[in-house]
């Protein structure tokens, strides 16, 4: 049995939305002073390397190899951080950059893999907050709104609204090119605290895997990560499809009942 929290907020989906309670300038405000706090240690930290920027041109796996650990994982957390819908920038050459053996970041395995997890995971979540803030701005558009008043939003957010935390932190795991459950979450107004746990747990399992094969097997690692994604992805649509077809097969026909009406008629 559904909670009231919940039933309000499937309620809500399927409502004209009223004023919602989200501070977009806020937000956007804070993560300048997060991106301040992490880029001025960052400068400091590189000023005071031994090498020079002509050094880093020579050899830049050499120098990236020797730079201390400290500076790889604001580099990492500032990079990923970026890494939006506005700025779709992949994110697994980097974590897996500083997890090769040569340039780790911790002196084994498991403290590598947790230490560029929890910095990446992070950082992603700090840029997925961004996308659900820019949408939640633009769905303040009437014209833009409109998507929630379409037979497919609200196809999509019964879908969504059965398991939202496991269908984002799952969509966190998988690598997609265009992540449009974020949107949906956010025109679901789905809570942002839940919304930024999945989002934190996703990636945090995504960017141990890579940085865990990458470190263990080198280069063979990216065909580990691959393969274990693209089983995700398999798993992930052979649970979801089926459901989708038997859903659909369940609807009612408009016409179909239409015609079932006017033959009754006559027969009356």
């Amino acid at each position: 049995m559904e909670d009231c929290s919940t039933t309000r907020t499937k309620t809500a989906v399927l409502r004209p939305p009223g004023p919602d309670d989200v501070s977009v300038r806020r937000w956007f405000a804070l993560y300048a002073l997060l991106l301040l706090a992490a880029a001025v240690p960052l400068g400091i930290l590189l000023a005071r390397e031994p090498w020079s920027w002509s050094d880093w041109k020579a050899d830049l796996a050499g120098t990236f190899t020797a730079t201390r650990a400290v500076v790889k994982l604001l580099g990492l957390g500032i990079y990923v951080s970026l890494c939006c819908t506005l700025l779709p920038l992949p994110t697994g050459w980097i974590v897996a950059a500083v997890a090769t053996r040569d340039a780790a970041v911790g002196p084994d395995l498991w403290t590598t893999a947790l230490l560029v997890a929890a910095v990446g995971a992070a950082a992603s979540t700090v840029a997925n907050l961004n996308d659900y803030h820019l949408f939640t701005w633009m769905l303040r558009h009437h014209r833009i709104a409109k998507v929630r008043q379409t037979m497919t939003y609200r196809a999509a957010a019964r879908w969504f609204g059965r398991a939202p935390f496991f269908i984002v932190l799952i969509f966190n795991v998988i690598p997609i090119p265009v992540d449009v459950v974020r949107m949906l979450a956010t025109t679901y107004r789905y809570p942002r605290s839940s919304f930024a746990a999945a989002n934190f747990l996703g990636r945090f399992v995504r960017y141990a895997l890579i940085a865990g094969a990458t470190y263990s097997l080198g280069e063979a690692g990216w065909i580990a990560v691959a393969v274990l994604f693209a089983l995700a992805v398999v798993l992930g649509i052979a649970r979801i499809l089926p459901a989708g077809i038997r859903k659909m097969r369940r609807r009612p026909n408009p016409r179909r009942r239409e015609m079932s009406k006017t033959v009754t008629s006559a027969k009356e």
